[in-house]
C-alpha cells in the first residue's frame, strides 16, 4: 500500500546527506572554476600560436598582396594547408574578397567572411570562437596595413578546438569520479558517525523512555545520550513520572475497591493493562471536534451524533490518536505539519489527526456509497439503497486512505486500532495486508440486515472482506451478530464456528460479539447544576415560550430512520383525543440537519417543517403552540437542559442500532423523575425495559403512550428511572470500550497472520 507521504528519512542519513550535498557543491564549484580556467589557458595557447604565424607570414602576405588575385594565389601555394590543430589559413583583400584559403577552410567560408569583414571594421584583431555543426574553431582575423597604415589584405588564422573541448571533458569527467568516491567516503564517515553518536543513542532512548511510559522497565537510562544535561533531565523525568504512576496506580485501586462502577480511573487503568505498551488508534469519519469560520476566526464544533457522544469519553482517558474526517472548513488552519491538534481545547487529552477529502471524494465515498447505499440496506425503514459504481470507487480510494492514515501514525511501534461503523468497512482487510501484527477490532453501529437483504448490494462480497480482516467485529446486538454470521455462511466460503462465534477466512481468525454500547455519567461531564441549571431552565422556557407548560422532548439528526413524522403525527392525535391537554403540553423537538447534500434528506426537512407547521396551524393558539419545532446546531448544554425540563423524552425510531439519546435522557434524570417513551425498534428497547416501549407505526397506541406518560404516578416514574439508571452506570460507555478491548486483546496475534 502507498502512503499519503513519503516515509521519512533516518536523522543520521538525513544528517549526512546534508553534508555530503554541502561538500558536493562547494567540490562541483571549485571544479568547475579549475576546468574553466585550464579552458581559458588552452585558449589563451592558441591565441598565441596564431599571433605567431601571423607575424611570421605577414611580410611575405604583404608583398604577394601586391600581385593581381590569380598570381597572389599561385604565390601562396600550398603555404595556407594547416595541421593539426591548425586547420588552416585565409587570404582576402580590404573589400573581403577572398584570395586564397587552406583546403580545409572550405565549409568554413561563411563564417570566416563574416569575421573578415568585422576585423577590417576593428581596429584591433578579432578573437572568435565558432560553434559549428561539426565542431569549434578558434578564428584569429589580422589586418595587414601598409606603413602608412592603410589596410593592404587580412590573414585569418584557424584552429580546431576538438582537443580543447576533449580536454575539459576529461578534466570534468576526473573530477566527478574522484568526488563521487569523497563524497561517497564522506557520506558513509558522517552516518555512521551520526548514527553512533546521535540516533543510536537517541533511540535507545527513546525506547526505555517508551517502556517507562508504559511500566514495562523501572531501571536508569541504560545509554550515554549525546549531550550530558539530558541524562540528568531524563533521571529527573524518570523519577517523577514514577511517583505519579505509583499514585494514579493507588488511586486506581481505591476506585476499584469503593465503586464497582466502571469509571475514568478504573477504564485507564484497565486499557494500561491490555495495551502492554500498544499504542491505541482509534479510526472512524466522523471527527470529534471540528471548526467552522464564524466572523472570520476558527470556532469550535462538537458535532451531532452517538458515536461522539459515546467515544469521545474514552480516548480523553486513554491519550490515543483520534483518526477522523476533517470536515470543518477551518479544520486546516488549526492543525499542525503532520495534519494533528490535540482536543479538546479547554483539556487537551488526546490527538485528533485529521484525513483530507476533496468535494468530489465525500459526495461519493460519504454522500453516495455509504449513506445512499448501505445506510438504507441496513435499516428495515423501506428506503431504496443506490449504489453507483463510481460511487464505489470513491468508497474504496478513502478507505484506503484511512488506513493509510492509520500505519502512519502506528509507524513501526505495537498497536490496538478500532475501526468504527459502516463508513470504513474495508479499512480492517487494508491494515493487515500491510501489518498483520496489529489488533484490529471494528464495531459496526447500525443494524445488520438479514443476508437475503444484504445480498442487494453489488459488492458485498468486498464488504465482508474487508471487515473479516478485523480480528474482533462487534454489533450492539447478539440479533445483529446472527444476521451478520448468516451473510458470511452464504455469501463466502468461510469456516464459521457457531459455538464460539467466530469465522476461520484466508488464515484469519475473526471472532464475532455483541457489545451494546453505553453513555458517560453525567457527573463525570461538565454540566449545569443547581442556581445555573435553573437559571439555564428559566432562560429557555422564556425564550421558547414554554412557561407553565409540560414538556416533551425529542433530540434527533434529521434523518428518515427516525420516525418523526410519525412523532408529530402521535402528538396530534394525541391532543385531538385529550383537548384537555391543549395549551398545556409541548413537544420540543430538536433537528440537527445532516446529510443535507443528499436530496432525500432535505425533501425529509422540509417534509417535517410543513407537517410541523400543519399541525400548529390546526391546534395552536396566540401564545402556545404544541411542536416546537428547532432546527440547527444545539450544544450539548442545551441538549442537557432540555432533557432535564422535559417531562418525557421521546424516541420514536423506525430502526436503530442503540440510539443513545434514549440513554442520555436517563443519565440525565441524577433527579429520578422523567418517563422515557421509546420505540421498539432500537436496541436501547432491548436494555431499559422500564421505559415505556412504542410501536411508532401504531399511531392510537403512541398517542396513549404519551397520555399514560403524563399521567405516571411520581413514585413509578422514580422506581422505573432508578432501575433504568442502574443498568446504565453499569453498562456505561467505559465498561462497554472495556469488554470490547479485553475481547480483542486476550487472544494472541496467529502464526498464519503474522
Amino acid at each position: 500500500m502507498s502512503s499519503e507521504t513519503s516515509p521519512r528519512l533516518p536523522n543520521a542519513l538525513r544528517m549526512g546527506l546534508l553534508v555530503t550535498g554541502l561538500m558536493g557543491l562547494l567540490m562541483g564549484a571549485l571544479a568547475w572554476f579549475q576546468v574553466e580556467r585550464e579552458r581559458t589557458t588552452d585558449l589563451d595557447e592558441l591565441d598565441r600560436r596564431a599571433y605567431v604565424l601571423v607575424h611570421q607570414m605577414a611580410y611575405s602576405i604583404q608583398a604577394i598582396l601586391k600581385l593581381p588575385d590569380k598570381e597572389a594565389a599561385a604565390a601562396l601555394g600550398s603555404t595556407l594547408e594547416g595541421y593539426r590543430p591548425l586547420i588552416g589559413l585565409a587570404v582576402y583583400r580590404p573589400d573581403g574578397r577572398l584570395i586564397a584559403e587552406g583546403p580545409d577552410l572550405v565549409e568554413f567560408s561563411s563564417e570566416l567572411k563574416q569575421t573578415v569583414l568585422q576585423a577590417i571594421k576593428e581596429p584591433k584583431d578579432v578573437i572568435k570562437v565558432l560553434k559549428t555543426p561539426t565542431t569549434q574553431i578558434h578564428i584569429v582575423t589580422s589586418v595587414i596595413r601598409t606603413a602608412e597604415g592603410q589596410p593592404e589584405g587580412v590573414l585569418a588564422v584557424v584552429h580546431d578546438l576538438t582537443d580543447v573541448v576533449e580536454r575539459a571533458r576529461n578534466r570534468r569527467q576526473q573530477f566527478a569520479l574522484w568526488g563521487g568516491v569523497i563524497i561517497l567516503l564522506l557520506l558513509t564517515v558522517v552516518v555512521a558517525g551520526a548514527w553512533l553518536l546521535y540516533d543510536r543513542p537517541l533511540n535507545r532512548m527513546a525506547a526505555w523512555m517508551r517502556q517507562l511510559r508504559t511500566g514495562e522497565t523501572d531501571e536508569s537510562l541504560p545509554v550515554d545520550p549525546p549531550v550530558a544535561r539530558l541524562a540528568t533531565e531524563s533521571d529527573r523525568l524518570a523519577a517523577t513520572l514514577r511517583a505519579k504512576q505509583a499514585a494514579t496506580q493507588k488511586q486506581v485501586q481505591q476506585a476499584k475497591s469503593a465503586h464497582p462502577i466502571w469509571s475514568r480511573n478504573r477504564w485507564r487503568a484497565h486499557l494500561s493493562d491490555c495495551l502492554r505498551g500498544s499504542h491505541l488508534l482509534l479510526v472512524s469519519h466522523r471527527e470529534p471536534y471540528l471548526h467552522e469560520l464564524q466572523d472570520g476566526q476558527p470556532r469550535l464544533v462538537t458535532p451531532a451524533g452517538g458515536l461522539v457522544a459515546a467515544l469521545d469519553p474514552i480516548m480523553r482517558a486513554s491519550n490515543g490518536v483520534w483518526i477522523a474526517h476533517g470536515a470543518g472548513n477551518a479544520d486546516r488552519r488549526t492543525v499542525d505539519a503532520r495534519d494533528r491538534l490535540m482536543v479538546p481545547p479547554d483539556d487537551p487529552s488526546y490527538i485528533l489527526r485529521r484525513v483530507w477529502l476533496t468535494r468530489e471524494e465525500e459526495h461519493g465515498y460519504y454522500h453516495g456509497f455509504a449513506n445512499e447505499g448501505l445506510w438504507p440496506l441496513c435499516h428495515r425503514v423501506y428506503e431504496r439503497p443506490v449504489f453507483r459504481p463510481h460511487n464505489w470507487e470513491y468508497y474504496a480510494r478513502i478507505n484506503r486512505r484511512f488506513a493509510e492514515a492509520v500505519l502512519q501514525e502506528a509507524g513501526s511501534d505495537p498497536a490496538v486500532v478500532l475501526v468504527h461503523d459502516y463508513q470504513l468497512a474495508l479499512v480492517p482487510r487494508l491494515i493487515k495486508e500491510v501489518r498483520p501484527d496489529l489488533r484490529v477490532g471494528l464495531f459496526w453501529y447500525i443494524p445488520w440486515p438479514d443476508a437475503e437483504t444484504f445480498c442487494i448490494c453489488p459488492w458485498r462480497n468486498e464488504l465482508l472482506s474487508g471487515m473479516l480482516g478485523a480480528d474482533l467485529i462487534g454489533f450492539h446486538l447478539q440479533q445483529y451478530c446472527n444476521h451478520f454470521m448468516e451473510t458470511v455462511d452464504r455469501l463466502t466460503d468461510a469456516r464459521l464456528d457457531w459455538d464460539h462465534f467466530s469465522i476461520d477466512t484466508q488464515g484469519h481468525h475473526s471472532q464475532v460479539r455483541p457489545f451494546p454500547i453505553g453513555v458517560e455519567n453525567k457527573m463525570d461531564q461538565s454540566i449545569p447544576t443547581g442556581v445555573i441549571l435553573a437559571q439555564r431552565l428559566a432562560d429557555l422556557r422564556d425564550r421558547h415560550s414554554l412557561e407553565n407548560l409540560r414538556v416533551a422532548v425529542g433530540v434527533d439528526r434529521i434523518d428518515y430512520i427516525k420516525g418523526l413524522p410519525e412523532r408529530f403525527n402521535a402528538v396530534a392525535r394525541f391532543l385531538e383525543r385529550y383537548p384537555q391537554h391543549r395549551g398545556r403540553f409541548t413537544l420540543v423537538q430538536l433537528g440537527v440537519p445532516s446529510r443535507m447534500h443528499i436530496r432525500r434528506y432535505r425533501d425529509h426537512l422540509n417534509e417535517l417543517e410543513s407537517l410541523a407547521d400543519t399541525i400548529n396551524w390546526r391546534f395552536q393558539t396566540a401564545s402556545w403552540q404544541p411542536i416546537r419545532f428547532l432546527v440547527g446546531q444545539h450544544d450539548p448544554v442545551t441538549v442537557y437542559a432540555f432533557m432535564r425540563m422535559a417531562e418525557m423524552s421521546i424516541v420514536s425510531s423506525l430502526h436503530d442500532g442503540m440510539n443513545l439519546v434514549a440513554k442520555e435522557f436517563v443519565a440525565a434524570r441524577s433527579d429520578l423523575d422523567g418517563v422515557l417513551v421509546l420505540s421498539e425498534f432500537t436496541g436501547a428497547a432491548r436494555e431499559l425495559e422500564d421505559a415505556l416501549i412504542v410501536n411508532p407505526y401504531d399511531t392510537e397506541q403512541f398517542a396513549e403512550t404519551i397520555h399514560l406518560a403524563l399521567d405516571m404516578p411520581a413514585d413509578e416514574r422514580r422506581e422505573r428511572m432508578i432501575r433504568m439508571r442502574r443498568r446504565l452506570e453499569e453498562n456505561n460507555a467505559y465498561r462497554w470500550a472495556a469488554d470490547f478491548l479485553t475481547e480483542l486483546t486476550a487472544r494472541p496475534v496467529t502464526d498464519e497472520e503474522s
